[in-house]
């Protein structure tokens, strides 16, 4: 009788998941019931989000992901003492690498893995040069004009290497654990992919700096290839 937000939120997802409604439908019919129900705009982005995951948790979506380490910089301001479950697994601290994913090794040091496929967070791609029309048009930028390849990094969650990095400070350098030479940069507040969109908090390796690594299992054996 008095909820009109958590509530209504909770009743909302109910209807999306049982009924197939969008969000939008879903909380459209609960306040035809309850007109003075009113979602804060907190719940409204999860209900958005769940959707988008088809009307299910999954943690291991790239789109939970980055909507968790959204929420870092409200939750923890000073970025001291963040959740250890926000930073990947280092690659290095697993033997082995399931067959379907792709390892990306340091280019210089050739040996230190750095992530797995399943940690690059993917974007929607910008809308190219035009993106960067407040300013002189940089080199990433003319990219896009020239059919090569618009995204020149590789945006990720935070892995676990990079932790001593990341706290307390809002952005700063990526470099090798091994070798120290520079893989890219992060920032919690954002930064523009030379596709032209914005990414927020950006983990940015620059593709020129990683080779990929496949494994092949051939027979009872598993082999490498770069």
């Amino acid at each position: 009788q008095a909820g009109v937000s958590r509530s209504v939120a909770v009743v909302t997802a109910y209807l999306m998941k049982t009924e197939g409604l969008g969000w939008e439908e879903a909380y459209a019919a609960v306040r035809a019931a309850k007109p003075d129900a009113e979602v804060n705009p907190g719940f409204q982005g999860q209900l958005k989000l769940y959707e988008a995951m088809g009307c299910a948790v999954d943690s291991s979506s790239a789109l939970y992901k980055r909507y968790r380490l959204q929420m870092l910089t409200e939750r923890y301001p000073e970025l001291q003492d963040l959740p250890r479950e926000v930073f990947a697994v280092d690659p290095t601290s697993i033997c082995q690498t399931p067959n379907a994913e792709v390892l990306y090794r340091c280019r210089k040091c050739s040996r230190r893995a750095l992530f797995r496929s399943s940690s690059i967070l993917s974007h929607t791609e910008g809308s190219g040069p035009t993106a960067f029309a407040h300013k002189r048009i940089t080199d990433s930028a003319q990219l896009c004009g020239n059919g090569r390849e618009k995204c020149t990094s590789y945006f990720t969650e935070p892995v676990q290497w990079m932790e001593p990095a990341l706290l307390g400070v809002m952005e700063g350098q990526l470099l090798c654990p091994k070798c120290t030479s520079k893989l890219g940069s992060f920032s919690w507040r954002g930064e523009q992919c030379s596709c032209g969109r914005w990414v927020t908090p950006a983990f940015q390796i620059h593709k020129s700096r990683v080779d990929e690594v496949r494994t092949l299992t051939v027979g009872n054996f598993q082999a490498a290839k770069t």
